[in-house]
């Protein structure tokens, strides 16, 4: 993070990075993990309920999701070397280090791969080799649900559940519908998890990029009982007339009504497993909002967008930061939202939501004394090297000097070479995190 600079000196994109930065570091995983899993001596805390680790013979834990890397890291470090876990960890991208104990799988995401098959059958072979006397700790996060998978039929291929991924995310149903039917599927999801080791205490510690109170969304809920039901899932299917479309041994078990039920609430696999939320959304508005009034500004906090087309979620959030500003007269204002937005492709060009979002605010605020940041917590957006971009009141006079036409690259989903080249991406690698996007609108 760059050093301070005085107020005179910063613009006002200068301070939206410096929100983003300082947010990003105020959820740092590790942190709040060892907040979280409260050691003393031989004791952990979890959920409210204390665990002796010395009444077991070993620690065995699984990671997967965006946030893996760092969580793994974090537990070893809080319960080793007394209780070194043995565990299996599960990343989109090779981690820049191994970690004792550890055995890494590098697997697909947002489609599953050979790799992430090959990590459903490692994680499920090993809980089941787990009794009372193993204490079985997962820690997930957002991603999770293509990274580890594992089909329930034996007869059912990788290149089934990739065919049903790209007919899920294609056909208009929302996540929460696609989760449903591939959690009636699957041997690693909608509790099944907790469901392979039912002797064992099993104790989870996530980071969640859902909405609050839907964390059995979470990667699927592989260690949460799951509301939803078959009946559900095969309704979903119809709804969306995908049944026709499927893969010869996948119509088969719909049409045939071989779909399975996840387990519920009173499942006894349950009885055991405990679950504990390490970051959550509030974590990200709360920082961002805070560090905006540290900064000077009033602010306001709108999630009402989440799953909004970027164009609508813009005129909404515009039309919040418009009002915030009138209702403060002579004060600068901000409006900070979180949560993710729908933004098809429609070209072959380089970009994610977040930059998308930005891109459609430029014309908007043009001119006006108006500043728009938009990004991912994990530091991607889309298929590109940026987490988003940041735009202000001149960026469309910026634009047309060096020949850019912003309507041009947002139809071509070309968001991130728009501002590539106008040197306002936000760049900040892979975080190793992975809450929710955040937004930050600044006006004054």
């Amino acid at each position: 993070m760059k050093a301070r600079t005085s107020e005179a000196e910063r613009s006002a994109k200068d301070i939206a990075r410096e929100i983003f930065l300082y947010t990003l570091a105020a959820i740092d995983v590790p942190a709040a993990l060892a907040r979280h899993l409260d050691r003393s001596g031989a004791t952990i805390l979890c959920a409210g309920r204390r665990f002796d680790l010395n009444d077991y013979r070993r620690v065995a834990a699984f990671a997967f999701g965006k946030a893996s890397h760092s969580m793994a890291e974090a537990l070893t470090s809080i319960i080793a070397p007394d209780f070194p876990p043995t565990g299996i960890l599960v990343a989109p991208a090779q981690p820049a280090r191994e970690i004792p104990g550890w055995r890494t799988f590098v697997a697909g995401h947002p489609v599953p791969d050979e790799n992430s098959f090959a990590a459903g059958r490692a994680i499920l072979d090993a809980l089941a080799g787990c009794d009372e006397k193993t204490l079985v700790i997962f820690l997930i996060s957002g991603g999770g649900s293509a990274l580890v998978e594992c089909p329930l039929d034996s007869h059912l291929t990788l290149a089934d559940f990739q065919q049903l991924h790209s007919l899920l995310v294609s056909c208009g149903a929302s996540i929460e519908e696609i989760n449903i039917v591939r959690k009636h599927l699957s041997a690693t999801k909608g509790g099944r998890l907790a469901g392979a080791a039912p002797r064992s205490v099993k104790l989870t510690f996530a980071i969640s990029d859902v909405p609050e109170g839907q964390e059995s969304a979470l990667a699927s809920g592989p260690t949460l009982p799951d509301p939803s039901t078959v009946a559900e899932a095969e309704r979903i299917l119809q709804n969306y007339a995908l049944t026709k479309r499927l893969s010869p041994p996948l119509a088969a078990i719909i049409a045939e009504h071989h779909l399975r039920e996840t387990p519920k609430e009173n499942d006894p696999s349950f009885a055991n497993a405990h679950f504990e939320l390490v970051l959550r959304p509030h974590d990200l508005r709360h920082s961002a909002h805070h560090f905006c009034e540290a900064a000077g500004y009033v602010c306001v906090c709108d999630d009402s967008t989440d799953d909004w087309p970027v164009e609508k979620a813009a005129r909404h959030l515009l039309d919040e930061l418009s009002t915030a500003q009138k209702m403060n007269p002579g004060r600068r204002a901000a409006v900070v939202a979180i949560g993710e937005l729908s933004s098809p492709v429609t070209g072959n060009g380089v970009g994610g939501r977040n930059s998308a979002f930005v891109l459609s605010c430029v014309e908007k605020i043009a001119g006006e004394n108006i500043t728009v940041l938009s990004a991912g917590t994990d530091g991607i957006d889309g298929n590109c090297p940026a987490a988003g971009a940041v735009a202000d009141g001149q960026t469309l006079s910026r634009a047309r000097t060096m020949g850019l036409d912003p309507g041009e690259h947002f139809r071509r989903s070309d968001a991130y070479t728009f501002f590539s080249r106008l040197g306002d991406p936000i760049v900040t690698g892979p975080t190793g995190n992975n809450l929710r996007d955040l937004r930050i609108l600044l006006a004054g």
